[in-house]
């Protein structure tokens, strides 16, 4: 049974999100804002800068309820914990956390960064998600991971035992990658007892080292079939684990399972990006607003010394582009977006695109809410370019 999300914006809990850019290695399939890893006293100077930034944007939302918050990078598990500590400390001081309050944390299964998951749990991180990718070392290896299969499952093992909520993000769609190979691989990473799963279909991003790659003809990627084979096994395998398909590249064994700070995106709720190249998306006097932090470390903490905020970017958006914004993000998750959200667009459930769609099976008929079916969420880039056009 679907259920209509809370309310949008202002009137649903705060959201913050913590990037944390640095990474012992880069990927070559990564197009995040990330650095190699740095020195201790630049790390220092950046958390401190984190704290300062939330407090500058604290005076901007005023007082909240806080739902959530994620550290995410880059590798955060690379930071000294008592740094998060007080980052969580001074999060929950300036906004009014919810009983509940969902504190994530991403982690690599290097056996160093295992290490140190009880402290991390003693800083307040009560979910950890653990970026396992994959449970096979020649694919670890091409994907350019730091960690071999035996300490992925030494990492998922011990972060079962000592974190409440486990949530493992996998690679498929991999060169060379069969449906039974994946299957097999999808098992054995829910015999860790993960509540959640986010198993990603690799994607060449411009400008990355695989997109290189492929240009030189040395990576090729699944074609479209094999790639739909996979996308196909991931869902049956899961869904008959007990899991739900709750986001297209999401999935959680019930509804207390889900990620509260993803739906905070997802449904078009305020949050605060604090931390180099963060964004944000603010309800402030001037309407929606996007805020978008220096993406280079030294300009973000000097920017936050200077104006008490990081932003190197901050816009009121239109009323389309909040609508569009919300149709993106809204079709991604099972509940779908509710048209009054969608009328800047001019849709509704009248509108004739949408009947089609809805005919086509691509989307559900309703008159409140525009959703996508399981077959539309597979084609959401053509879906939601006719539905804006």
């Amino acid at each position: 049974m679907t259920t209509a999300a809370p309310p949008a914006g202002s009137a649903a809990p705060l959201a913050v999100y913590v990037h944390w850019p640095y990474c012992a290695r880069i990927c070559p399939y990564c197009d995040f804002n990330v650095v190699r890893d740095r020195g201790q006293a630049e790390q220092a100077a950046l958390a401190l800068a984190i704290v300062r930034d939330l407090e500058g944007q604290a005076a901007l939302t005023g007082p909240r309820r806080l739902g959530s918050i994620f550290f995410g990078g880059g590798t955060p598990s690379l930071m000294d914990p008592a740094w998060a500590a007080a980052i969580i400390a001074a999060a929950r001081r300036l906004w009014t956390p919810d009983e509940d309050l969902e504190i994530s944390l991403e982690a690599n299964p290097t056996d160093a960064e295992a290490g140190r998951f009880a402290a991390f749990a003693d800083a307040g991180v009560r979910r950890l998600s653990l970026g396992v990718q994959s449970l096979d070392d020649a694919a670890l290896k091409a994907l350019g991971r730091n960690h071999d299969a035996a300490e992925a499952r030494r990492a998922a093992i011990l972060a079962a035992r000592t974190f409440p909520r486990l949530s493992i993000d996998l690679i498929y769609a991999r060169p060379g990658q069969t449906a039974p190979a994946w299957r097999a691989e999808l098992a054995a990473a829910l015999a860790f007892g993960p509540e959640h799963v986010s198993p990603y279909q690799l994607t060449i991003e411009a400008g990355t080292a695989f997109d290189r790659a492929v240009g030189r003809g040395t990576l090729v990627p699944p074609d479209a079939d094999a790639a739909a084979a996979l996308y196909e096994t991931t869902q049956a395998v899961l869904e008959d684990a007990g899991f739900e398909a709750y986001e297209v590249s999401n999935h959680a064994r019930g509804p207390g399972a889900r990620s509260r700070h993803n739906l905070a995106y997802w449904r078009g709720h305020d949050y605060v990006g604090a931390g180099p190249g963060a964004h944000g998306r603010l309800t402030l006097d001037a309407g929606r607003t996007a805020t978008v932090a220096a993406r280079q470390v030294r300009d973000y903490i000097a920017s936050v010394e200077a104006a008490g905020v990081g932003f190197a970017e901050r816009e009121a958006l239109s009323g389309r582009d909040a609508a569009l914004e919300r149709l993106l993000m809204g079709l991604r998750i099972h509940e779908g977006v509710g048209f009054a959200e969608l009328a800047p667009l001019g849709l509704s459930a009248s509108d004739p695109r949408v009947l089609a769609f809805a005919e086509a099976g691509l989307l559900v008929p309703g008159e409140t809410r525009l959703i996508a079916t399981a077959a539309g969420r597979r084609v959401l880039d053509r879906l939601t370019a006719e539905l804006a056009g």
